[in-house]
């Protein structure tokens, strides 16, 4: 009875185990060395303040000492002290800067109101202008004519202010599916993409490997990644470093080469922000909430990672 009950459970935890890993198959990253670079290729590596609790000027700092070329926050909004301090400290330390903009209203007119305040904003900032401007805009629930509201204002302002402005793909905003986004991609054609592609593995619970020319036509829009490295049953993995997240990091790095190998044909700028989170992205021990793995040490190996292989 023992021994059939030890099999049955053997067996089901392969059967289950080939389920979760069957996407992996198919996805493999490019062999280096990468595509040779034509001129004007360019790469840059952005550090997140999130889940850095110091001061803005100790955040910068230790980005800089780490190597980064610049951060990435979300724009500090009519707070005039908050922008003093973050252009001091960038101007200290020579740090590039991309905003992160966006808005949270349930109601439609009232979200498309506060995103255009918010974006105008960092436009007219007189301090520094930015690399670029990522949006986290409008939500899993709007209607699609309500969505392309935010794509319409921003392809104008990124052309009269020239700042480039993408939409990220992200849970419960615009572009929180494969299928929406390719919806998105096929009727507004000018519209550019921060993928952090984590979110869709979590969506669609798989690796994407039905969806490969979607997730082609995607990837030919990317002008900023986000790079964290999730799976089907979570935006991140506990630690990329670990060798069972082997074949998960291996599945985002095929997607990532095919953009990094579009700009170095085309020789453009391409910038990455390293967003491995802090609790509860960053997995955690029960009761003690305690994080299994070093956020900072994650998103340095990233850099260091991709910088090795992109540059």
């Amino acid at each position: 009875m023992h021994q059939n009950r030890r099999h049955f459970l053997k067996t089901t935890v392969t059967a289950a185990a080939g389920g979760i890993l069957a996407p992996y198959a198919g996805i493999k990253a490019a062999e280096l060395p990468f595509v040779k670079a034509i001129s004007g290729y360019e790469l840059l590596f952005m550090a997140t303040s999130w889940g850095y609790n110091g001061s803005t000027e100790d955040f910068c700092a230790l980005a800089k000492k780490e190597g980064y070329e610049g951060i990435e926050v979300w724009w500090p909004g009519s707070d005039q002290k908050a922008q003093q301090e973050l252009f001091e400290a960038l101007k200290k330390h020579n740090l590039q800067v991309g905003f992160l903009c966006g808005a949270g209203e349930h109601d439609p007119n009232q979200h498309l109101n506060s995103f255009m305040k918010n974006v105008d904003s960092v436009i007219s900032n007189a301090f520094q202008k930015p690399l670029y401007i990522n949006c986290h805009s409008g939500k899993d629930y709007f209607t699609y004519e309500e969505n392309k509201k935010m794509i319409d204002f921003t392809v104008k302002k990124a052309k009269s202010s020239d700042i480039p402005i993408y939409h990220e793909t992200h849970r419960g905003r615009m572009l929180y599916t494969a299928p929406i986004s390719r919806n998105f991609i096929e009727k507004n054609p000018e519209l550019r993409i921060t993928l952090d592609i984590s979110h869709w593995c979590v969506v669609h619970e798989s690796l994407l490997g039905n969806q490969k020319e979607t997730i082609k036509m995607v990837l030919d829009r990317v002008d900023h990644i986000h790079s964290r490295v999730g799976h089907p049953e979570g935006p991140q993995v506990s630690d990329p470093r670990a060798p069972e997240w082997a074949d998960a990091l291996n599945a985002h790095l095929a997607w990532w080469d095919q953009v990094i190998e579009r700009k170095k044909s085309k020789g453009e700028r391409m910038t990455i922000l390293t967003e491995f989170g802090p609790p509860d992205y960053m997995p955690t021990l029960p009761y003690t909430r305690q994080p299994v793995a070093d956020q900072w040490q994650i998103n340095v190996f990233m850099m260091n990672l991709l910088r090795k292989r992109y540059q």
